[in-house]
């Protein structure tokens, strides 16, 4: 087998350089653990940016795949297939809601939710045409179209990337009261992630988003909580705006979705919200596959028994303890919830992928953002002995800088 030195500077040699991997090459996956080309076996613990919230290769998703991939893999949506009733319907009633938009990519799903609750601003809310405006949070990530980075605050993803789309107010991320300040008459939606995940896996104040419900129902504007990273079991609920007991309009879904077999996305709202879209307006020749919608359905009842909620808060706990005991010793603070966690290293000792590199050389897979932030997300699957190895590990890269 080629060796990863060769593979890797094949890749960089070939293809634009949009990412900046960490010098590994995977071969195989199974549950938390991965294996490159050369046998070293790692510890996932980011999940693909939580796509992979089951696993590798978990056995029911797979299976499910499998027997579609025998079947029927796409008809386009010009025709019904057997498996999107299914789909729609579980979904529908994991969300509490009476419709679902199936699209292929998060960024797709965020986009398909700002098109959707335009349309509602103009036909339901009457907005002047041209005039809808969706406020949305600093520091925000929703994906990397025109559109999306046109109302970013990371200079990367935004920089040169001008004309930008205009209808976006932006303001502070977990201030309710800057929310109700930016509210005019042509506010249509405010756009948020229950937690924020590129940032730094920041979590809001307490009652945030109890708050945002109170000021979108008030003003009949629509709350789209983007649920792509957060949702699916990631925080220890089937979605983070549970925690609060909160309940949007419009549930921006993605990553876990499609269990880490093929892109999965949709939004979910009642038909007083989505039933605004008419046939022509909007659509997807991949969204809502049969291939997907199998995916999709198996992902669906692994959520329906509450296991993996019940796993990820269990074991969230276990995490998040065993990394505040690092906090002073060369940790400075660690946020998130559940089986996701951004831990900030003391920026004195050493960057974001400094310290995942030497988690790499350790047998552990993390992934940097914004300076020395590290983010972890294992798989829900992960055992706890597995766990509290990938921290250990982590406090021996972080002491190895001193």
């Amino acid at each position: 087998m080629t060796s990863s030195a060769d593979l890797i500077e094949a890749s960089e040699r070939r293809s634009a350089h949009n990412y900046h991997p960490l010098p590994v090459v995977i071969h195989e996956a199974h549950g938390a653990w991965v294996t490159d080309v050369e046998g070293k076996r790692y510890l996932d613990f980011l999940s693909g940016y939580s796509s992979l919230n089951f696993g590798h290769g978990n056995q029911k998703i797979v299976e499910a795949a499998q027997e579609q991939l025998k079947n029927l893999t796409l008809t386009s949506r010009a025709f019904y297939h057997d498996q999107f009733a299914r789909f729609c319907a579980g979904l529908g009633d994991l969300t509490g809601k009476d419709m679902i938009l199936p699209m292929n990519t998060g960024a797709e799903a965020v986009e398909t939710a700002i098109k959707v609750a335009r349309k509602w601003g103009y036909q339901v809310k009457g907005v002047e045409p041209e005039q809808a405006d969706i406020i949305v949070m600093e520091d925000n990530f929703h994906g990397r179209t025109t559109t999306i980075v046109s109302f970013s605050t990371d200079p990367d993803a935004r920089g040169d990337f001008g004309p930008y789309t205009p209808g976006f107010t932006v303001v502070k991320y977990g201030s309710a009261e800057a929310v109700r300040t930016a509210i005019g008459p042509n506010t249509v939606a405010v756009l948020v992630e229950p937690i924020q995940g590129e940032a730094g896996v920041l979590v809001p104040p307490d009652g945030y988003l109890a708050q945002l419900r109170e000021i979108c129902t008030e003003n009949n504007v629509l709350m789209i909580a983007d649920e792509i990273q957060s949702g699916l079991g990631r925080t220890g609920k089937t979605f983070a705006c549970d925690h609060e007991g909160v309940v949007p309009d419009v549930y921006v879904l993605g990553k876990a979705l499609g269990g880490g077999v093929v892109p999965v996305s949709a939004i979910a709202a009642n038909e007083d919200v989505l039933g605004v879209i008419k046939p022509g307006q909007h659509g997807s020749t991949f969204g809502g596959n049969p291939l997907a919608c199998a995916v999709g359905n198996a992902v669906i009842d692994l959520l329906n028994t509450g296991e993996f909620q019940e796993r990820a808060a269990r074991l969230g706990d276990v995490l998040h303890a065993r990394l505040r005991e690092l906090i002073g010793d060369g940790v400075v603070t660690v946020r998130g919830r559940g089986l996701w966690a951004g831990v900030d290293v003391d920026p004195s000792l050493a960057t974001g992928r400094e310290v995942s590199k030497a988690l790499l050389a350790r047998g552990v897979l993390a992934k940097d953002t914004h300076g020395s932030t590290i983010r972890l997300a294992p798989p829900i699957v992960i055992s706890e002995e597995d766990l509290l190895w990938a921290v250990d590990q982590l406090a021996d890269a972080i002491a190895s800088f001193r």
